[in-house]
């Protein structure tokens, strides 16, 4: 459990925080989060980091997906621990705090981030939109296998749907993915991947 904060942190104090206790915490505006994924949850994120390291294998890319790794936005009082983050390894030496806390901050080190969407959905499709687009990360997924985003993000009626943002000129363009599409990604372009096997994985 979290105690009470008596006052926001920054990030510079949430990495000194940070405890060493096995659970997963984000900051979100200077206020601590813990993560508490389902197992839904994590069987859809286990699929999609299977199968982007098998394109990596399949492709040689110089890419690599880490178990765990925190992102710092350009908002000096947040901190995002993405579901799965694709890293460029040849742009960690640009990184000055990856040997020591894991964390990132180059967009161009991060291509691809995507984000599993659970109870914290506004976080998914606000905050970290915004914060991911403004760090320069070309591409962002928002997997809502649950369908339980607003209407204005997902449409109505509500479904399943896979939120696609590829960064054009410095904005993302959006598009939406939901049941018998393709998912295409500018990264990996010979991805082989459908919505229908990852949201299978959320329904077994």
């Amino acid at each position: 459990m979290i105690a009470s904060q008596s006052q926001l942190m920054s990030f510079a104090e949430f990495i000194e925080w940070y405890p060493d206790d096995g659970q997963r915490y984000e900051l979100i505006e200077g206020v601590i989060t813990e993560m508490l994924p389902t197992g839904s949850h994590e069987d859809v994120s286990g699929f999609l980091v299977a199968e982007l390291n098998l394109e990596i294998r399949k492709q040689n890319l110089p890419y690599s997906i880490p178990r765990n790794c925190l992102l710092k936005p350009l908002a000096p009082r947040s901190g995002y621990i993405p579901d799965v983050a694709v890293i460029n390894r040849g742009n960690l030496n640009n990184e000055p705090l990856w040997q020591s806390s894991s964390v990132l901050q180059n967009g161009a080190t991060i291509p691809l981030v995507i984000e599993v969407v659970s109870t914290n959905w506004r976080d998914d499709y606000g905050h970290k939109l915004v914060e991911y687009e403004a760090m320069g990360i070309a591409e962002y997924w928002i997997v809502d296998y649950r369908g339980l985003g607003a209407v204005r993000y997902i449409g109505k009626p509500k479904q399943p749907t896979i939120t696609i943002c590829k960064l054009v000129e410095g904005e993302y363009q959006i598009e939406k993915r939901v049941k018998g599409d393709r998912v295409d990604s500018a990264i990996f372009p010979e991805l082989k991947l459908t919505t229908d096997a990852i949201f299978a994985i959320a329904n077994p």
